[in-house]
């Protein structure tokens, strides 16, 4: 890729309520979005994707860098290299605090049991998003920046 060659490459943001959490530049975007796995590189179609809660992967353009972030779903909008994911939350792996997600885990799974024995499906629902939450940030914190 030439040095100024900016249509080789996909600008990359993700977006909380509290603000900016990733930005960077990069020739691959993998999401997860709600009907399927997306690879997205510069000049790609635009696109408006509801994400699942899942781990978003950047391969970034320096040095072959590939960046892992948590999602707790959100909405993936593509247009003219610029691909932006505004989430309720997004964790870079290298940010997560394992013991923390550990415990958010244990916690889900124990409220799961308490919905099952009450009989209680809006508790079941909750706790089970919960428990994906958790799941996907213990998944990701393993996948430090490479």
């Amino acid at each position: 890729m030439a040095d100024n060659d900016q249509s080789q490459v996909l600008t990359v943001n993700i977006v909380t309520p509290d603000g900016v959490v990733y930005s960077h530049h990069a020739h691959l975007l993998v999401v997860k979005a709600i009907d399927g796995d997306l690879g997205i590189m510069a000049n790609h179609e635009a696109i408006i994707a509801p994400l699942k809660i899942s781990e978003v992967r950047v391969h970034r353009v320096d040095e072959n860098h590939m960046d892992s972030i948590a999602v707790n779903g959100g909405f993936l909008e593509v247009s003219n290299n610029q691909a932006s994911i505004t989430a309720d939350s997004a964790e870079r792996a290298k940010d997560i605090d394992l013991r923390r997600a550990q415990r958010a885990k244990a916690r889900a799974e124990e409220k799961i049991k308490t919905a099952q024995s009450h009989n209680d499906s809006d508790e079941m629902l909750r706790a089970q998003v919960a428990l994906r939450r958790a799941v996907n940030r213990i998944s990701v914190s393993g996948h430090q920046s490479q």
